[in-house]
């Protein structure tokens, strides 16, 4: 894809460290003190779930402005079936070029390439504000939970998108983020080592 001031295209290896740097940056102090994300990016890549074919950088002007990925993983319905989907992320925007439609851009992007490989629906956890403008609903809508979370607990985090209409028709059951996601404290602060120092922040925000 190119547009006139950026392009999309697959992420290389040569690409890899920028990558983490830039979700690193983006990440950093959002979700807790520090974070986590550039680490389990690093890790993702090399787990049997990881989509190449859907592993995505955005450039501008030869800088690596933003990246998405997708990693397969699966709903265990109430009827005993398993049902493959996809979960997405991180997906990240450089801090300075946020808010200006660049993270729709190569979501929307992203998302028509899964669908063009035959994927039936995307789950994950995001904000509705955002990702409900690239076709993204409530996964409680369709009858989807998310595993570990108690009955009646706020879900609204929990978010789902079919890529083909009616992929989840008669479907009830739960989803399974995959265990790639799932990283060490320890692991990731000496995988941080390698970057340059950044001061840690707790934040009313967080959630962690």
């Amino acid at each position: 894809m190119n547009n006139n001031n950026y392009r999309i295209r697959l992420e290389e290896k040569k690409d890899y460290r920028v990558v983490e740097e830039l979700v690193r940056e983006s990440f950093w102090n959002v979700y807790r003190p520090s974070c986590s994300e550039h680490y389990v990016i690093h890790m993702l890549r090399d787990d049997s779930a990881f989509v190449n074919e859907l592993d995505f950088v955005m450039e501008q002007d030869g800088r690596i402005i933003g990246q998405n990925m997708f990693m397969k993983t699966i709903i265990e319905a109430d009827d005993g079936r398993t049902i493959p989907v996809l979960t997405m992320g991180p997906i990240c925007i450089a801090n300075d070029l946020k808010r200006q439609g660049y993270g729709k851009a190569i979501l929307d992007y992203s998302l028509e390439k899964a669908a063009g490989m035959g994927f039936g629906a995307v789950l994950f956890e995001g904000n509705i504000d955002f990702y409900g403008k690239s076709g993204f609903d409530y996964a409680s809508k369709f009858d989807i939970r998310y595993h570990d979370l108690p009955e009646g607990a706020d879900a609204s985090f929990f978010l789902c998108k079919e890529l083909v209409s009616g992929y989840l028709d008669g479907i009830s059951g739960v989803y399974q983020t995959p265990q790639g996601y799932y990283v060490d404290d320890a692991d990731v602060e000496e995988f941080d080592k390698q970057f340059p120092y950044k001061e840690k922040l707790k934040s009313p925000g967080q959630i962690f």
